[in-house]
C-alpha cells in the first residue's frame, strides 16, 4: 500500500501572531491623498500624491495610472510594487490595463518620471536608507509601506474603481514590501509577493549587512521592518512566486514566510531569472488575481480535495481528478544539501501519466541519494504551474 504524502508535501503551519499595525497610523493612511495630475485625460496618466514627511518636510509620489481602453462600470484595481533598482513602471500598468484592470505603479525611491528625483520626495531606495540607523520614521521601508498603503487608498477613491476588488502585487523588495503591507492593509483581496520575502535577518544576501549592526539597532530594525511580523496577520489569499536559486530570497526563508499565512498558494520554478520583467511575466499573477477579483478558474492547489498523494518504496504517486486540468506533475530535486541554496543543482523528472475515467495517476521514483530536497509542480492547461512545499529527507 501507498502511504498519504499529503501531509509530508503541504504542511500549512500558520504561526500564531499578535495582530499589529507596527509604526503606521491606518487611520490617515486609509484616507485618499491629495493628488496632482500632471495629466488631465488619457488611458496612461501621470500623477502625484502627498505621503509621510520626510526629515521634518512635506513629500510626495510619481506615480503612472493606467486604465483599459474601455470602461463599462467600475473595475477591478491592482496596485504594483517595484524592487531595488526600480521605479514607477509605465509598461507594468499599462499590461494590467490590457488584462481590463486600473493599474497604479509608483516609485518608492523619491524619483519621478524618468529617475529624475522630486524636490519634495522622500528617501532613496539604496542600502544606506534601508539599514543605517537614522529616526525611524525616516527609514526607507517606513516611508514605502505608508506610500503603498496611501496609493492603496487613492485607487480606491477612484469612481471606475470598484473598492471592493483591489489587489497587490510586488516584485523583489516589492514583494518584501507587499509581505508587510498584506498584513497590515486588509482592505486587498489578493496579494502577490514575487521573489521578497521574510526572515531576511535569518538568511538572505543582506546576512552580512545585519552582521554589521549593533545589536540594539539590528532588534529595532528587525522588529519594525521584517515581513515575518506581519505578514502571518495577512487575511487575503497570497500567492508566492520565487524560483529555486534566487539570489537574494532563499527557499528555507521563502518556507517560513508562507508558512506564516493560512490561506497561501506557492509557486516554486526552477532556476527562475531575477528582475522585473521576469518578475511580471509569470502568467500565475494574472490568473490568480482574475480568480479572486474576477471570478476567474482557480489555480491548482496541492491541498485540493480532487488530489491525493502517497508513496510507497520511493515511488510517489499522485491521484488527480481531470476536471482540475492538469496536464503534467513534475519531480525537482537537489542533493547540493550542504551549500547555499543560490549555488544548488536542480534535476527534474517528469511523472508517467496513466489516463483513468475520471482521474489520472502521475508515478515518479524517488532519487535514492540522501540527504535529499524535492518538490513537485503541477501544470495546468493554460500552462499556469503551481508547486508543493520543499520536503528535505536525511535518510
Amino acid at each position: 500500500m501507498y502511504r498519504t504524502l499529503l501531509t509530508l508535501l503541504i504542511v500549512f503551519v500558520p504561526t500564531t501572531t499578535v495582530a499589529q499595525t507596527g509604526l503606521w497610523n491606518l487611520d490617515e493612511l486609509r484616507k485618499p491623498p491629495r493628488v496632482e495630475w500632471l495629466d488631465k485625460d488619457g488611458k496612461l496618466r501621470r500623477l502625484l500624491y502627498d505621503s509621510e514627511p520626510y526629515k521634518g518636510k512635506p513629500t510626495r509620489v510619481f506615480a503612472y495610472y493606467a486604465e483599459p481602453e474601455k470602461i463599462d462600470g467600475k473595475l477591478p484595481a491592482v496596485v504594483l510594487v517595484h524592487g531595488g533598482g526600480g521605479t514607477a513602471f509605465p509598461e507594468w500598468a499599462s499590461l494590467w490595463a490590457k488584462r481590463g484592470y486600473i493599474a497604479l505603479a509608483m516609485d518608492l525611491a523619491g524619483h519621478g518620471e524618468g529617475r529624475k528625483r522630486l524636490p519634495d520626495g522622500g528617501p532613496n531606495q539604496d542600502d544606506a536608507s534601508r539599514f543605517q540607523q537614522h529616526d525611524i520614521k525616516d527609514m526607507w521601508s517606513y516611508h514605502a509601506v505608508a506610500a503603498v498603503i496611501r496609493g492603496h487608498s487613492l485607487v480606491r477613491s477612484l469612481p471606475q474603481v470598484d473598492a471592493e476588488r483591489t489587489a497587490i502585487t510586488g516584485i523583489s523588495w516589492g514583494g518584501y514590501l507587499t509581505c508587510i503591507v498584506a498584513g497590515v492593509d486588509d482592505r486587498f483581496k489578493a496579494a502577490v509577493p514575487v521573489y521578497g520575502c521574510g526572515f531576511i535577518h535569518e538568511n538572505s544576501v543582506w546576512i552580512p549587512t545585519f552582521g554589521k549592526m549593533k545589536d540594539d539597532w539590528r532588534k529595532t530594525w528587525v522588529d519594525n521592518f521584517e515581513p515575518s511580523k506581519f505578514v502571518g496577520n495577512a487575511k487575503m489569499p497570497m500567492l508566492f512566486v520565487n524560483g529555486t536559486n534566487d539570489f537574494a530570497y532563499p527557499l528555507d526563508s521563502y518556507q517560513k514566510t508562507y508558512r506564516l499565512v493560512k490561506n497561501h498558494n506557492v509557486c516554486v520554478t526552477v532556476n527562475m531569472p531575477h528582475g522585473h520583467p521576469q518578475g511580471w511575466a509569470p502568467k500565475e499573477i494574472g490568473l490568480f488575481i482574475d480568480q479572486h477579483l474576477k471570478k476567474g478558474k482557480a489555480l491548482v492547489r496541492f491541498d485540493d480535495p480532487g488530489i491525493r498523494m502517497e508513496m510507497k518504496d520511493g515511488e510517489i504517486r499522485v491521484a488527480i481528478n481531470q476536471w482540475l486540468g492538469v496536464e503534467r506533475v513534475a519531480l525537482h530535486w537537489t542533493t547540493d544539501t550542504k551549500g547555499a541554496w543560490q549555488k544548488r543543482k536542480w534535476e527534474t523528472r517528469t511523472f508517467r501519466r496513466m489516463v483513468g475515467n475520471a482521474t489520472d495517476f502521475f508515478d515518479v521514483t524517488l532519487p535514492n541519494d540522501r540527504p535529499l530536497v524535492y518538490f513537485l509542480t503541477a501544470v495546468d492547461d493554460r500552462g499556469a504551474t503551481v508547486s508543493t512545499e520543499h520536503v528535505v529527507m536525511e535518510k
